[in-house]
């Protein structure tokens, strides 16, 4: 018999967040983490929380923690070429360095009742019974038998190669670089500032310690430019937008981070004993921040899904066809949308006519503000009223364009 039900590979935002709700269930789980370092975290990471995830953050019990370490509430200002669309009539996102999040996030699951953290550890196998996922074997040769195995090892996911886990890609045209700045705040502070050049980006996020993360998603293209001056190019580049936030007035606190090679990929959710969570189930365009986010939220939803397994009610086989619904029914058509942009293409007819309308419509900026915080999924915008705002709205004159420069004056039109 073994002497756990659960082992979690990848002790980071979604490892720790199943492990801490698997075991509230009942079960007995076992984190492994490849870092013996427990103050590590992801250093390649925007740290922006969707608000469709603050109420699985104050579930699992670290929402108070998180602001008493200087979390910041933040709605999004987000720029296209017809105007500046805001909406503070949906609940707020979160931001949190990860430098603060994922220790806080770690230490929450390792005082949890029923977990057991394995630091140090890499795993270098998986164990079968039959064609079902059994466990996993560490660097060393130890075997952790387990009726559920957990795959939270990001984008990368070893476990799920391992496993043979079906997975799509697609194609990503565009890389990214930010860095954290001390300085005068962004206008709009808390609030982020996001600009959706067409079909490049750049973001402002304000968070704890009064510092702004700025960062940008070029066309690889651009990418020899970058590598000749990461600071300056970012730099120049934030600073080239309209209605341009500090970054010039302000002092660069971090090394400037980043990631070239972006390919999206979408596996499945759940096989026989396996489940994976976060970025090892879905890895896609940080352009819009929702990794940390579904982090937590994909964690959450298996949780819930197999507790009838945790208390001895039902199988784990149905628990875990469970999952793969309540995965694909909130992810797959949000997923959907970001891959068909994430290629580096301009905006289509449809996505102009929506940024568009909503510049200067408040029902519709609030109706992509839901979406785009994921509260809401992307088909909720087919509703027969929105869809006569949207066809009013896209027929006024445009307003201003943009011409995707590395000079610090942008080109406005009117």
């Amino acid at each position: 018999m073994s002497d756990r039900d659960v082992v979690v590979v990848g002790a980071s935002l979604a490892g720790c967040a199943a492990a801490t709700l698997l075991a509230r269930e009942g079960a007995r789980v076992t984190l492994v983490e490849k870092s013996p370092d427990p103050a590590h975290y992801k250093r390649v990471c925007g740290h922006f929380i969707q608000a469709s995830a603050v109420p699985s953050l104050e579930r699992l019990g670290v929402l108070d923690a998180m602001r008493v370490a200087g979390a910041v509430d933040s709605h999004s200002n987000i720029w296209t070429r017809y105007g500046w669309m805001f909406s503070d009539e949906v609940p707020p996102s979160i931001n949190l360095r990860r430098e603060k999040l994922d220790p806080l996030v770690r230490a929450h699951a390792v005082a949890t009742p029923g977990v057991e953290l394995r630091a140090g550890e890499t795993v270098t196998g998986i164990v079968r019974d039959g064609k079902r996922v059994a466990g996993v074997e560490l660097r060393g040769g130890e075997v952790l038998q387990a009726d559920l195995v957990v795959g939270a090892d990001g984008r990368d996911s070893t476990l799920a190669e391992l496993a043979e886990v079906p997975v799509k890609t697609f194609p990503h045209g565009r890389f990214s670089y930010g860095a954290y700045y001390e300085g005068p705040a962004p206008a709009t502070a808390p609030g982020g500032q996001l600009w959706f050049l067409d079909p490049e980006w750049v973001a402002a996020f304000p968070t704890d310690d009064g510092q702004t993360m700025y960062a940008v998603m070029p066309l690889h293209e651009r990418l020899d430019e970058f590598k000749a001056d990461l600071a300056g190019a970012l730099e120049r580049m934030v600073a080239g937008v309209p209605d341009a936030p500090p970054i010039l007035e302000s002092t660069r606190v971090s090394p400037v981070f980043g990631k070239v090679d972006m390919l999206n990929r979408m596996r499945r959710p759940a096989i026989d004993g396996l489940a994976l969570v976060g970025d090892a189930a879905l890895a896609t365009d940080p352009i819009y921040g929702v990794g940390c986010g579904w982090a937590f939220q994909s964690a959450e939803w298996l949780a819930d899904s197999v507790a009838a397994w945790a208390s001895g009610d039902e199988s784990l086989a149905r628990g875990l066809r469970r999952y793969r619904r309540t995965w694909s029914r909130n992810l797959r058509p949000h997923a959907q949308m970001i891959h068909a942009y994430s290629g580096g293409r301009k905006f289509n007819a449809m996505e102009r006519s929506l940024y568009k309308a909503a510049a200067n419509d408040p029902v519709l900026a609030r109706q992509m503000h839901r979406i785009g915080t994921r509260i809401d999924s992307p088909m909720s915008v087919m509703k027969p009223g929105l869809i006569a705002r949207i066809a009013r709205g896209s027929r006024r004159k445009s307003g201003v364009a943009y011409s995707s420069t590395t000079s610090t004056s942008p080109s406005l039109t009117a």
